[in-house]
């Protein structure tokens, strides 16, 4: 019986812990403003090419609308996907990506793993596992390529 039928994948760590990084990332990022090449342009654009009618847009005013709404759908299904991982860890490890990686001002780990009074092994070991939690409940975890042929 020393023989197994079927083989786990192997999991990447770093490219796994880049992927959860990134979504927390992109996360702050979100509760940001909206960047200004999406605001709409004010200034009058003059153009020797007559208009042609049908069903696309051509006012950037309305692009710039449709983009606005696009990116705000993108931004809170983001903000609300990243929330509802979070909200499935325990306390300790919510509050360790809390106060690392959600609030406005950024926090060294060094900082907080003094601030919650953690030994700093602890802490990185913890934040490891927080991080492999997090990349399957968002299911952004990264495997390594098989050398089986």
């Amino acid at each position: 019986m020393g023989k197994q039928l079927f083989m786990l994948p192997e999991i990447d760590r770093e490219k796994t812990k880049a992927a959860v990084e990134s979504a927390l990332e992109k996360y702050r990022f979100f509760l940001l403003t909206v960047p200004e090449d999406k605001l709409p342009k004010v200034t009058a654009t003059y153009s020797l090419v007559p208009p042609s009618f049908s069903n696309e847009f051509h006012s950037s005013t309305e692009q710039a609308a449709i983009g606005r709404i696009e990116l705000d759908i993108a931004r809170d299904k983001h903000i609300e996907w990243v929330l509802r991982a979070v909200n499935r860890l325990s306390k300790m490890e919510r509050e360790i990506i809390y106060k690392r990686y959600l609030e406005d001002e950024e926090i060294f780990d060094y900082e907080l793993y003094n601030e919650i009074g953690m030994s700093e092994r602890r802490y990185y070991r913890l934040k490891a596992r927080i991080f492999y939690k997090l990349a399957f409940i968002l299911r952004i975890e990264v495997y390594k390529l098989s050398k089986h042929p």
